[in-house]
């Protein structure tokens, strides 16, 4: 709720509590950004947390495909005309890929919908309840909007993009094979997020298997300039979204750019028009 823009209703409901009381903060994964805005609103704080999470289910199938970023959308795509592609659960990196993946999966009569912190609460609920009866096929979320998401029977988790926390893929593929159920956890890198491969085959323990020979696959020169170019950014929602400016700041220069500093207003050619 921090990281989806909830902080401010989050101190108006602080200001009418009781001084003294108990203050307890829950989450599956804590991003270390939202750990330090949680201790402005906690005083001497006891944190109280179990073992990270960096085991993955044997019962979910793990595979790799390395393609561009141009790409992916294709690449999904391809990925859908599997019949046993039921049930779909789509995780990206912003709010903003999120709407472009549904209506560029709308364009090919797949029935697909977004959760996200843009969405109403209602939208999300419909959304929801359209995945779980099946009438909606893909369910395309962002991490933060998907917490909490329990639907039977999701024969396969997508990473669109891949998280740079280990832990939140092993959260993410944790949605499917559940209940004896053999799942399908298919994540998509380019060449720039190589490193968060590495980073989640380290905290797993094990390789996750390179699908090769698809139309997509990167070249050799690819894998290396992505190399060498590092990690996407990260910031609060990721590559593909505008910095943060100060309140004010885009509509003053609206304004400025709208009105010169120089232009006057001409008097009114109206007869008998009253003075201001």
């Amino acid at each position: 709720m921090l990281d989806m823009g909830f902080l401010p209703d989050v101190k108006r409901i602080l200001k009418l509590l009781k001084p003294v009381r108990q203050n307890i903060l829950f989450s599956a994964t804590i991003p270390s950004d939202i750990e330090a805005l949680s201790r402005t609103l906690l005083k001497d704080p006891v944190k109280v947390e179990v073992a990270p999470v960096s085991s993955t289910s044997d019962q979910v199938e793990q595979s790799l495909y390395y393609v561009g970023r141009d790409n992916k959308r294709s690449l999904l795509l391809d990925i859908l005309q599997d019949p046993t592609t039921t049930r779909v659960l789509v995780f990206t990196r912003t709010k903003a890929m999120a709407n472009r993946i549904v209506k560029f999966l709308s364009t090919k009569r797949i029935g697909a919908e977004a959760i996200h912190g843009n969405k109403s609460q209602s939208a999300r609920q419909r959304a929801l309840e359209n995945f779980k009866s099946g009438e909606t096929r893909v369910l395309v979320a962002s991490d933060l909007a998907a917490r909490g998401l329990d639907v039977d029977v999701i024969t396969h988790v997508i990473n669109f993009d891949l998280p740079n926390i280990p832990e939140t893929y092993v959260h993410r593929i944790g949605r499917t094979g559940r209940a004896s159920a053999i799942g399908k956890a298919i994540s998509f890198s380019d060449a720039e997020e190589q490193a968060y491969v590495q980073s989640i085959e380290k905290t797993i323990g094990k390789s996750i298997p390179v699908v090769t020979g698809h139309p997509y696959e990167l070249n050799a020169r690819q894998m290396e300039e992505g190399k060498k170019a590092g990690p996407p950014k990260q910031g609060s929602g990721g590559r593909g979204q505008r910095r943060p400016t100060k309140a004010g700041a885009t509509n003053s220069h609206r304004r400025n750019k709208a009105k010169p500093a120089n232009s006057r207003r001409r008097p009114s050619s109206k007869r008998g028009s009253p003075s201001q």
